[in-house]
């Protein structure tokens, strides 16, 4: 890392209506430096990187980037084009790839000029594979995107801005979907591009990947600037206190001992449309007072074993039993009467109705129940009753219960599925990527919350891709990888995730 300074962003502001986003940002990041922009959600880190990139155009403020010669050159706001220009790239955590064509096209895709009459894909081949060469990113060119592993596609979400020549690169939760190992790959290779002059900004809610790759660390709080602070001199303690302004509270998993099994499936097979999305002759039991880990890289069954279990999806094959009754004819509806509560991975497809009320999604699951419905016409006073109840004591925050569910952040969307899971006291809970997007303080509530339900009794299928949420809740570990589950018997992380990639299931 030089002092040369290569961005800088002073006063950026940004509203929403009464909102204030963004309050007067300033951050500047160095040649060859890795920045950690941290904060809880909704602190402001998304809109200010929209800015940055020219999605949103700022309300005041600049951002200026270094030319050839160094010097710093103001960027037109609110244009894209002048970002990739000035050497900007963005990975999403979300990949923006085409699955139908190959890592090649893929990384081509949007570089080359819209009428060119023919394409050399000869030099742009060797340019990608001197890119390659120099980043230790690799994948292959020719294969299918909807073929490659999680890992693969990371990487040619990488490669393709590395091929637009960025010389600043903002990346989003890059490991949300990685393997430890995969992880520590990855931020080799990012250490080895920022020794040769790529500047990196790093969005992350893992502390210790915080802690373990950056060199410097900026934190917001309500829009604002808090703190920056050389990584060296941080710990989690403390970067925690600075995002959310006190000590976040950590549940703590205490030994119990697990009761008769709840959730029972018998050589179960479910098929997918493909291996990574169908089951293949799992077994598995989940017992009362019990958090059953399923530990894996995103594809390798989870949504199958989702679907299967919040009955969305029959078995084709094996046996499902719960609380010793054989199930047939699975359906949600029918999953939900026998006691089973389901946290769902997409909170905002399948976890609400964005048009309905707050108050109208907290009683969702209960309108066969003579307290919310009578001759088929809702109680209104009662179900504004119950929704103030569980707004307050699950801390729902927003514009309130009268308000469309879609308007709260993804946090308290988290919180509202919480509430209207956990006050029916289900046996058995599907909680299905609980945490995933949250800031420390909204994790570490639903963290608390699952483990009552177990105290309580329930039995808690826990399907999580971030392995430390796993290490930290779970009483048992099983590992899924291409539709099949393998009891861990280590909790050494770095074991573990050499099962999750399939090199010693």
């Amino acid at each position: 890392m030089t002092q040369q300074k290569i961005l800088s962003l002073d006063g950026l502001t940004k509203r929403f209506g009464t909102v204030l986003a963004n309050d007067a940002v300033d951050l500047h990041l160095h040649r060859g430096e890795v920045l950690a922009l941290l904060g809880e959600n909704g602190a402001g880190k998304t809109t200010l990187m929209n800015m940055l990139f020219g999605h949103y155009m700022p309300d005041a403020g600049s951002v200026s980037v270094a030319d050839t010669s160094g010097a710093m050159v103001p960027l037109t706001p609110g244009h894209p084009q002048a970002a990739l220009d000035a050497g900007i790239g963005m990975v999403h955590q979300h990949f923006t790839l085409a699955e139908n064509l190959t890592a090649l096209d893929n990384i081509l895709l949007g570089a080359e000029p819209l009428f060119s009459l023919r394409r050399d894909r000869s030099a742009a081949r060797a340019k990608v594979k001197d890119i390659m060469a120099r980043s230790g990113l690799t994948a292959p060119l020719d294969v299918r995107v909807g073929r490659l592993s999680v890992g693969e596609r990371q990487r040619v979400e990488i490669l393709k801005a590395l091929y637009r020549d960025a010389r600043i690169l903002v990346l989003d939760e890059p490991t949300a979907v990685l393997t430890p190992q995969e992880a520590d790959t990855l931020f080799a290779n990012i250490r080895s591009m920022t020794s040769s002059g790529l500047s990196v900004i790093f969005i992350s809610h893992k502390l210790r990947e915080v802690l373990a790759f950056s060199d410097r660390i900026a934190v917001l709080r309500h829009g604002a600037k808090v703190s920056e602070m050389a990584t060296a001199e941080a710990d989690q303690r403390s970067i925690a206190r600075m995002m959310v302004g006190a000590d976040t509270p950590v549940a703590q998993r205490s030994d119990a001992e697990p009761g008769a099994p709840v959730l029972v499936l018998d050589d179960v097979s479910v098929r997918g449309r493909s291996d990574r999305d169908s089951l293949n002759n799992v077994t598995l039991a989940a017992r009362a007072h019990e958090i059953l880990g399923i530990a894996g890289v995103s594809g390798n069954g989870q949504s199958a074993l989702a679907s299967l279990i919040s009955g969305l999806t029959p078995p084709d094959g094996g046996q499902v039993s719960l609380s010793g009754q054989t199930l047939s004819g699975i359906t949600p509806a029918g999953m939900i009467r026998a006691g089973v509560g389901s946290i769902p991975e997409d909170r905002h497809h399948d976890g609400i109705v964005g048009a309905m009320s707050v108050a109208e999604n907290l009683v969702i699951e209960r309108l066969g129940d003579p307290d919310v419905q009578s001759r088929g016409l809702l109680k209104r006073d009662a179900i504004a009753q119950h929704a103030a109840g569980l707004t307050q004591s699950y801390d729902v925050r927003g514009p309130g219960p009268d308000a469309a569910a879609r308007l709260l952040s993804g946090g308290n969307i988290q919180k509202l599925i919480l509430a209207r899971v956990l006050e029916r006291q289900p046996k058995l809970i599907l909680a299905n990527q609980p945490t995933r997007g949250l800031d420390m303080g909204a994790a570490a509530e639903v963290a608390r919350r699952l483990l009552e339900a177990r105290t309580r009794g329930a039995a808690v299928v826990l399907i999580s891709e971030d392995l430390d949420e796993i290490l930290g809740l779970a009483d048992r570990i099983l590992v899924i990888h291409d539709g099949q589950l393998h009891p861990a018997q280590t909790r050494d992380r770095e074991a573990i995730g050499l099962m999750m990639a399939g090199e010693a299931a």
